[in-house]
This record gives structure tokens, C-alpha cells and sequence, in this order.
């Protein structure tokens, strides 16, 4: 395909158990699924992908309804490497070109991805190279310091399953807010957000315009629209905006973009983290918390599904500290806490 250079189109299907029957002759890599389909929909092609050829991975095909996010959702669940959403362009070609800037860097990632773990095993090494509890230790004694009162969090491909395996271990008297930016269209971020509600001991919901943050409560960026944080004109209390101002790194909501206004309002009494996702947006956002005392943490190579954001983060020095998935709460908590 002269649009994907290095990708080969092996076959398609009209639903997904032709799909399954046709896994053993072409051998894909990777399957893109509309969750509408006769006879065998995507979700359940997907469960059975997952028991039949769990080396496969899938892309899933959303529409932009409630009932689409709480399905994404779910399949993100199920394993799903990442979804892309339905256009609804007015013309077949827009349509197919929406279709294909969304899928490219997907594929590119998943390629890239597969060939690091490949590289890895023929080394004799494992595919998932956590850094050793001794560098990880080393590295939190770097985080000390004064009094936290917000964490803010910078996230895109693979977040709905990283943030599921954080914001649930966080206890409810955690003590601070958080704000979150979670690269994701309209739509899907409030059914997200009512998601990670229902597992979480904190509260979890989609931001508000003009809401004053409440401690104990996660704030999700809704999607389409840019977050900040601005103080309140009569309480001074800090509080959220929400924009339609342009997108930054072709992302509205922008990470870069919420963090900036937290080292603004919050300077060094505030965590900031940058997790799994493709691109780069958040590095300046997270260098300005930096520069201005704030707290910084990006998750680990080994546990994103892309480590591009903190990849690009930690290139331009702005990560004091690198840890695995399943160490962010603990250490939410630990550095919450240890500043009280």
C-alpha cells in the first residue's frame, strides 16, 4: 500500500467469523475490526481472536456514540492494542483519508513495537525490560521535597488500561485532586470517565467549565475541548476551563496545555506524569512543571504500549523518575503523603 510503505494487505472480511476462519491461511499481524458487523460482531471476534491467535493484535473501528466509547472500553479491556474513530465526512474520500492518518501511526507504533520484542528475544532477553528495583529505588530518592497539592496526568494510546491499573489503587483520602488529559474524541471520555468511577475509590469525572477542583477527585479533559486551570475570580480557589482553542501537537485536548497552566497555578507543589502514548505532546508541558519545582514521573518503556510521550519526555530532561505501571500508585501515595 503506497499509503502504509512496509505493510501488506492480506485479506478482508465482511464479518468476524470469516475473519477467524481465514487466520490460519494469511497469517496477519494485525486486524482492524468494526464493532458493527452481521453475524459475529467485533467485540466477540475479539474475544475469540484473543483465545485463538493471541499473537494477533486488533485496531477497533468506534462510532462516535455513548454505546460506541462504552464498547471501546470494553474491547480495550478484552486486549484491543487501540481504536480509531468512524469519520463521518461528507465525501467517500475524506472518509478514507480520515481512516488512514489515523491508522498510520498506529500501524508504524505497532511495527515498531513487535520489532524491539523481536530484537530482544534473539538477544535472549525478555521482550518487557523493566528497569531493576535498584534503579527504581535510586530514582525515587531523587523525588523529595515540599508539599504536593495536585498530581496531573499526561496520557493517549493505551490509557484507558494504564489508568484503570493506577487510579483504582489510589485510597479515597488521598488528600489532592488530579487532572487528567487522556488523548481521546467527544464522547468517549465521559463514558471513560464514569468507567474508571465505578472501580476507583476516588471519584472520577469529566472536567466542567468553571468547576473549583475538590481533593479526593479525579478531573478527565473532556474530549474535543482543551483543559486548564485558572483561580476561581472570588473564592482564588484554583478551578477548570475548558477551551476550543486551536490544538497543540494536532491534539485538543493537549497535554502541553494543561500542564502549563498547573505550573503556573501550582509551581513546585505538584506532580506532574507523563504516560503511555504516541508523539510528543507533553514534554514542554511537563519541562515548565520542572522548571517551576514541580515533581515529575514517566511510566517505563517495558509497560507502555507506545513509549513515545515519555520517551520524548525523558530525551528532553524533564523525568525525575522512571517507573513501571504498577509502581505509579504506589508512588502517587507514597510522595503525597511523604510531603503532608
Amino acid at each position: 500500500m503506497a499509503s502504509f510503505p512496509g505493510v501488506e494487505v492480506v485479506g478482508t472480511a465482511n464479518n468476524g467469523k470469516i475473519a477467524l476462519a481465514k487466520l490460519d491461511r494469511l497469517k496477519p499481524d494485525i486486524l482492524t475490526l468494526d464493532f458493527e458487523m452481521p453475524e459475529m460482531d467485533g467485540l466477540a471476534t475479539l474475544r475469540a481472536l484473543k483465545k485463538e491467535a493471541p499473537g494477533v493484535a486488533a485496531i477497533m473501528v468506534s462510532n462516535h456514540t455513548q454505546i460506541g466509547a462504552k464498547a471501546t472500553l470494553e474491547a480495550l479491556d478484552l486486549g484491543a492494542f487501540d481504536f480509531i474513530a468512524k469519520p463521518n465526512h461528507d465525501s467517500l474520500e475524506k472518509n478514507i483519508e480520515s481512516l488512514r492518518s489515523q491508522l498510520r501511526p498506529m500501524i508504524l507504533n505497532f511495527r515498531n513495537k513487535r520489532h524491539i520484542a523481536e530484537m530482544l528475544r534473539g538477544q535472549g532477553k525478555p521482550a518487557v525490560a523493566a528497569p531493576s528495583q535498584d534503579i527504581v529505588l535510586r530514582m525515587a530518592q531523587l523525588l523529595d521535597g515540599g508539599r504536593l497539592e495536585i498530581v496531573a496526568i499526561g496520557i493517549s494510546t493505551g490509557g484507558p488500561n494504564a489508568l484503570a491499573a493506577v487510579l483504582p489503587f489510589l485510597p479515597k483520602d488521598l488528600g489532592v485532586p488530579l487532572v487528567i488529559v487522556q488523548h481521546m474524541p467527544p464522547v468517549f471520555t465521559a463514558a471513560l470517565a464514569e468507567s474508571l468511577d465505578k472501580k476507583c475509590n476516588i471519584s472520577v469525572s469529566e472536567g466542567k467549565n468553571g468547576e473549583v477542583l475538590e481533593i479526593n477527585r479525579a478531573y478527565l479533559a473532556p474530549g474535543g475541548k482543551h483543559m486548564r486551570l485558572e483561580l476561581h475570580p472570588e473564592s482564588r480557589k484554583p478551578c477548570l476551563i475548558m477551551t476550543d482553542d486551536p490544538p497543540e501537537n494536532h491534539c485538543r485536548p493537549s497535554v502541553d496545555y494543561l500542564f502549563r497552566s498547573v505550573a503556573k497555578i501550582y509551581e513546585g507543589r505538584a506532580l506532574g506524569i507523563i504516560m503511555t502514548g504516541m508523539g510528543s505532546d507533553g514534554t514542554l508541558g511537563l519541562k515548565a512543571m520542572k522548571s517551576a519545582g514541580a515533581k515529575t514521573l514517566a511510566q517505563d518503556e517495558g509497560s507502555c504500549v507506545v513509549f513515545g510521550m515519555p520517551l520524548e519526555a525523558i530525551k528532553a530532561g524533564s523525568v525525575d523518575t522512571v517507573l513501571p505501571l504498577d509502581q505509579i500508585a504506589s508512588e502517587i501515595v507514597r510522595l503525597v503523603k511523604k510531603c503532608r
